[in-house]
Order: structure tokens, then C-alpha cells, then sequence
């Protein structure tokens, strides 16, 4: 039997087969209630460098530092603007439905079509960002006004 760097014994990893009816099952699948469904739609895609957002007044807001991306489809569903603090601390985090965002080309950055103060008061995090699943995306849309978006559908 080959040793690893340590002298030891290679780990034996155990797999072990789905019991629904031949479906594919993964360590994601097997926490959610049901095992159709994966627990999250969404996968956080975080900005290297954050894109700069202004109000359609053309006041500075904050910046996109992540989208929020259906995993089956690939189309981003949400933006996750970061709003204040200082070199990193007391930022604040809002989860806004891109169709709220519109693209300036010239500028080079993104336009909400709401003001501040409505931003402020809306769905948000500092520090633990919330499990992001169909609930939660109703209670943001719910709050921008926005139709509800099935994340089932991609």
C-alpha cells in the first residue's frame, strides 16, 4: 500500500450511491427537505474590484462587490451593493434585483433607479449575509416593488 508525505496511509474516501429513484445525488443535495432540489439556487460571485454605483441623481451610492447568479442558467438575478465604511470596516451589504440597475457605458458604472434613503431602509447585512434562497428573494423583491422571480426557473 503507497504512503502519503507523512508516512501514513492514503484516507479511503467511501461513496455512496443515491437512493432516489437513479437521480444523481450530491453532499448540497442530501441537507435540503427534499432531494429534487438543491439547497441553494444562487452562487455568490464576488467582484475582485468593485464596480462603482451612483443614483440616477448622479450622487456616489457604494459599489457592486458581488452579483448573485443562478447556478442552472447563469444569469445574475441580483447585485450586492456595499454601502459605507472605512478601509474595510462598518461596511453594510444590499441585495438589489438587477433589473433596478441600469448600465451607463460611458461612465463605466451602474445607475439604481431608487434613491438613498430607500436603499438604506431595505434588506441588508453587515457581517453574516443571509441564506439567499426564494423566501429571501421574495422579502427583497417585496420591498423594491418588483415582480416575485421564480429561482426555480433559472
Amino acid at each position: 500500500m503507497p504512503l502519503n508525505r507523512r508516512g501514513n496511509p492514503p484516507a479511503r474516501r467511501t461513496v455512496v450511491p443515491a437512493q432516489s429513484q437513479g437521480s444523481h445525488m450530491s453532499d448540497i443535495d442530501a441537507a435540503s427537505p427534499t432531494s429534487s432540489e438543491p439547497t441553494q439556487l444562487l452562487v455568490r460571485s464576488t467582484l475582485a474590484d468593485t464596480m462603482r454605483v451612483d443614483s440616477r441623481d448622479g450622487d456616489h451610492l457604494g459599489g457592486v462587490s458581488a452579483f448573485m447568479v443562478h447556478k442552472g442558467s447563469g444569469r445574475v438575478t441580483h447585485a450586492v451593493l456595499s454601502l459605507g465604511g472605512f478601509l474595510g470596516m462598518g461596511k453594510s451589504f444590499y441585495p438589489l434585483p438587477f433589473s433596478l440597475l441600469s448600465l451607463d457605458v460611458v461612465r463605466d458604472l451602474y445607475v439604481v433607479t431608487i434613491d438613498r434613503r430607500m436603499l438604506e431602509g431595505g434588506p441588508s447585512w453587515a457581517n453574516n449575509p443571509p441564506v439567499f434562497n426564494q423566501s429571501y428573494a421574495d422579502s427583497v423583491a417585496r420591498y423594491y416593488e418588483v415582480p416575485n422571480e421564480n429561482l426555480a426557473n433559472g
